[in-house]
């Protein structure tokens, strides 16, 4: 379902700071500045890649419509955050690091979605989920951050490392040879946040979870 879509190249959007994506912000860098260090340009996406993987604890009910509340910076303050924030957060870093990068959404079952999370959204249904592709100077190149190791072992499946060159999203298998995440719809690769696209995802997939003023509400 990835391989197949050509994305056009990037343009200066996709290295700008926004209010969401806001890799200017003084904490998103002097986050950088202790992650990335000194090194090649491959090291310092590979440190800070690393760093949002392991370092942001994965929660997936952590969901705000917010604008400010997905903002890169936001995340680092909370040190946790759904697959939106974390995705968010990398592409953040990446572009101050001056590489070109975007926020990709999917729909994704995840085979081994919690007891909890499952009764709460009614389904193994995931959407909007958040992964983020980078140009390598010759085609956008997608991975995730989204599953931190130590949640990886806990769930019998090995984390995803770094790589440059080839697309790196959700591990198909768990150790045992078993399904462990299946992406369903690309929704695309966006230069800022969809706002809108991820409310009407919400709405359409779990209805039960908004108030009568159309406010997310799903308890943690």
């Amino acid at each position: 379902m990835f391989n197949h879509i050509v994305h056009p190249p990037p343009t200066p959007q996709d290295l700008s700071s926004d209010a969401v994506i806001n890799g200017a912000n003084p904490l998103v860098m002097r986050q950088l500045a202790v992650v990335c260090g000194a090194g090649s340009r491959s090291e310092q996406l590979e440190r800070w890649y690393l760093f949002v993987r392991d370092a942001i604890r994965y929660d997936p009910f952590l969901i705000n419509l917010k604008p400010e509340e997905n903002a890169a910076s936001r995340t680092l303050e909370n040190q946790s955050g759904h697959c939106v924030h974390k995705s968010v957060l990398l592409v953040a870093g990446f572009r101050a690091l001056g590489v070109p990068a975007r926020l990709g959404l999917a729909r994704v079952r995840n085979h081994l979605a919690t007891e909890s999370l499952e009764l709460k959204l009614g389904t193994d249904v995931l959407t909007p989920h958040g992964y983020v592709a980078f140009w390598n100077g010759q085609r956008w190149v997608k991975c995730t951050p989204v599953f931190n190791r130590t949640l990886c072992e806990k769930l019998g499946t090995v984390p995803l490392e770094w790589d440059g060159e080839n697309d790196v999203l959700f591990q198909p298998l768990d150790r045992s040879g078993g399904r462990f995440m299946e992406y369903l719809e690309d929704y695309g690769l966006f230069s800022s946040l969809p706002t809108d696209l991820i409310r009407t995802q919400l709405q359409e997939m779990y209805p039960h979870a908004f108030d009568a003023a159309g406010e997310w509400q799903l308890p943690a």
